[in-house]
């Protein structure tokens, strides 16, 4: 035997396994690779050949072979990549019997039905003339009462239409020397009606007897244009920049001054607790009140001076749902209206609406909102809150949409342009619908009014 045979030695062939690994003496290290010490015609022929025949050698059943295919397709083994690209994609494994899931099912489906999707008029339920309509942005001249009446301001005329029967009459004509009249604002009862006059002064009349009840002046240097009622107190906003609490109830009414416009007063509006006052000017500001606040010795009255609108603020409303929510719109150079918690004064959200906001009013039965504009369309939009998607809007008018004011159930709208024209829009839903969701529900549990223990 030669030297080369001392290192090297054979085994004997297996009929199946035509090569045999050599086997070898030498001392390698197995962390270290020694191409000198690889087969590499063994290698060849396992990595092709010869695994496949050592797997021959164990015999498989049909039973078997099904077993496998399931078991890959079950734990998804069959895919050769993923997130590859396929015609179709893999049929999910129903681990639950269909016959034991589709009672279940079919409970759970039946218990969330799909809301309807509330029908939205596109045009006016019904139009009025309104000859002498003043086209005037910064005035406030439309007001709907508690008592179903509708008061809107025709030049120097105050007329009333009952929404309950659609008869019209005059409430009052003031002289040349006071009118025209500037403002029209129910007291809460519905019966007792501010007017706000060109002369600076303001007149209370009583609707049901037709008479006047007393006069307010003092207040203001110059006309009267904005008017917002909080239980017996008055609050006036003038041209002289000016904003007036007047206790309606005494001889002396001026119990408050508010001063932090320097232009115009054109928005007015008391929060539903009756505690914060939101006001808009002409100056572009937005200031909001507080009446602890104003009545304190404070250096500043004002709550809150909000001075992001780039024009005149007479768009106001104050959220229903939500009481530290205000929405205000912008005019013309702004076209803007935005979300304010009055708490911190901080903006929520701001929505470019694309042209001049006149006025604003939120849904009393679902979280929408809705705007009047001026020029180019001379709409009303319909706002989803809060996503602010666009769930309507509503042509007609051929002048700016300059009032709007709202229904006692909160479903039908009245707007007023200067096309000198009062449309009503269905716009809010049906009244017999909100009177369903706003009427108590029957059976009760015991004690269901104590929301809570003192």
């Amino acid at each position: 035997m030669d030297a080369g045979s001392a290192n090297m030695s054979y085994t004997t062939p297996n009929p199946r396994f035509p090569l045999q690994r050599r086997g070898s003496k030498e001392n390698l290290d197995r962390f270290i690779p020694n191409r000198s010490a690889m087969d590499m015609d063994y290698a060849h022929f396992m990595v092709t050949q010869g695994r496949k025949e050592k797997d021959n050698l164990v015999p498989s059943s049909p039973s078997s072979d099904a077993y496998k295919r399931l078991l890959a397709e079950t734990l998804n083994l069959n895919r050769t990549r993923i997130l590859a690209f396929k015609n179709k994609p893999p049929v999910p494994v129903q681990l639950i019997p269909h016959q034991h899931t589709s009672s279940a099912s079919s409970t759970t489906h039946q218990a969330k039905p799909t809301k309807p999707r509330r029908h939205i008029p596109q045009t006016s339920e019904r139009t009025l003339d309104a000859p002498d309509l003043l086209d005037d942005f910064y005035l406030n001249l439309l007001d709907w009462g508690s008592s179903n009446v509708l008061a809107i301001a025709l030049g120097s005329t105050v007329y009333l239409w009952d929404a309950s029967d659609g008869s019209t009459s005059e409430l009052v004509t003031v002289d040349e020397e006071h009118g025209p009249v500037t403002s029209v604002n129910w007291a809460p009862d519905g019966r007792h009606i501010a007017i706000g006059l060109n002369n600076s002064e303001v007149q209370l009349w009583d609707s049901a007897s037709n008479k006047q009840l007393r006069t307010l002046k003092g207040g203001h240097r110059c006309r009267v244009g904005s008017l917002a009622w909080n239980d017996n107190i008055l609050t006036t906003g003038g041209m002289d920049g000016r904003i007036v609490n007047n206790d309606v109830r005494v001889r002396d009414h001026i119990v408050e001054t508010y001063r932090g416009h320097t232009q115009e007063v054109c928005g007015l509006k008391w929060s539903a607790s009756g505690k914060q006052l939101a006001s808009g000017g002409n100056d572009n500001l937005l200031h909001i009140w507080d009446r602890s606040v104003a009545s304190s010795n404070s250096p500043t009255q004002y709550l809150h001076r909000l001075e992001d609108h780039t024009s005149a603020v007479k768009a106001l409303a104050w959220c229903p749902f939500q009481s530290n929510l205000l929405a205000s719109g912008g005019g013309g150079g702004d076209r803007t209206i935005k979300f304010w918690n009055t708490h911190t004064g901080a903006c929520l959200n701001s929505v470019d609406t694309g042209s001049q906001v006149c006025a604003l009013l939120w849904n009393k039965n679902e979280r929408e909102l809705l705007s009047s504009h001026g020029f180019t369309q001379n709409q009303l939009t319909l706002w989803k809150y809060p996503s602010m998607v666009k769930t309507a809007e509503l042509t007609g008018h051929t002048s700016r949409v300059l009032f709007l004011a709202q229904s006692p159930d909160g479903c039908t709208v009245a707007s007023a342009a200067g096309d000198e024209t009062l449309r009503f829009w269905n716009v809010f839903g049906d009244p017999n619908e909100a009177a369903k969701k706003s009427a108590p529900k029957k059976n009760q549990e015991p004690f269901a009014w104590a929301n809570r223990i003192r």
